[in-house]
């Protein structure tokens, strides 16, 4: 029963073209990632994410190693990409499709939403990460 008497029905499409949005992967660390310069982790590279021939995916940070899982997700995750501030018109001119999803006193769409990513498997690091050790040669 909804209180207020208003009832918000949410509809969010994909993309139209190419079958759908990509897939994203997430990655679930044990731990604190921290930048050197603590100005955050947004944008800059975190390290290098490689595969096994068998499968493992292989996280090198640095001067550290991590091994770890890929799990399929029990509820899949979508990205959203808020466009605020759109008339009625649905097209962009990106060719995605998007549904109005809010609306003001007048009845003009104020904003939509569209799906730029999903997310149905992660990459599990449970261990703690190993240092990389190179072998030096001995000054003679």
């Amino acid at each position: 029963m909804i209180a207020s008497g208003k009832m918000v029905q949410i509809v969010i499409r994909s993309r139209a073209e190419g079958g759908g949005p990509p897939e994203w992967l997430l990655v679930e660390l044990q731990g604190e990632m921290v930048s050197r310069h603590n100005a955050g982790l947004a944008g800059n590279v975190m390290g290098d994410l490689l595969y096994t021939s068998q499968g493992v995916p292989v996280l090198i940070i640095g001067h550290h190693i991590l091994y770890g899982k890929q799990v399929k997700l029990e509820k899949p995750f979508a990205v959203l990409t808020k466009h605020p501030g759109h008339t009625q018109d649905t097209s962009s001119s990106h060719g995605d499709s998007q549904v109005p999803m809010e609306k003001d006193q007048q009845g003009t769409t104020s904003t939509s939403y569209s799906v730029s990513a999903l997310i149905k498997r992660k990459l599990i690091f449970k261990t703690r990460p190993k240092p990389i050790i190179t072998n030096v040669p001995k000054k003679v």
